[in-house]
């Protein structure tokens, strides 16, 4: 990944934490890391614990932000969080996996953001 292609994600990622925490979700974890993968964020929303994939995009030359996230990729997350949830002790309310959508201009301004809930 180059270091542009970085940068607009962590972009994207810090845009997407501003977002959740104006509608009143806590921030658990940023970029949670393990052997399976990595996690964005992982948030509250209330009592729901909610695993979140960021995607960023300046161009809709390779399609939409939420396009990329692939089946492969679901299943990288469900895996992700699992992890998570092991090492955790788990969570005892409900959960779901939420995609967030970043789309910036040519001039790196935010254009919008699309938060799909229970994307998957």
């Amino acid at each position: 990944m180059t270091l542009r292609r970085q940068a607009l994600g962590r972009r994207g990622e810090e845009a997407a934490a501003r977002y959740l925490t104006g509608l009143g979700y806590r921030v658990v974890v940023r970029n949670f890391r393990c052997p399976e993968g990595e996690i964005d964020l992982i948030v509250l929303d209330g009592g729901i614990l909610v695993f979140v994939e960021v995607r960023s995009r300046s161009t809709d030359a390779f399609g939409l932000p939420q396009e990329s996230v692939t089946v492969r990729k679901q299943k990288k997350v469900r895996r992700v969080a699992g992890y998570y949830l092991s090492l955790s002790g788990g969570h005892r309310g409900p959960m779901r996996f939420d995609v967030l959508a970043v789309k910036f201009g040519r001039t790196g301004e935010l254009e919008g953001l699309e938060h799909i809930k229970n994307a998957f």
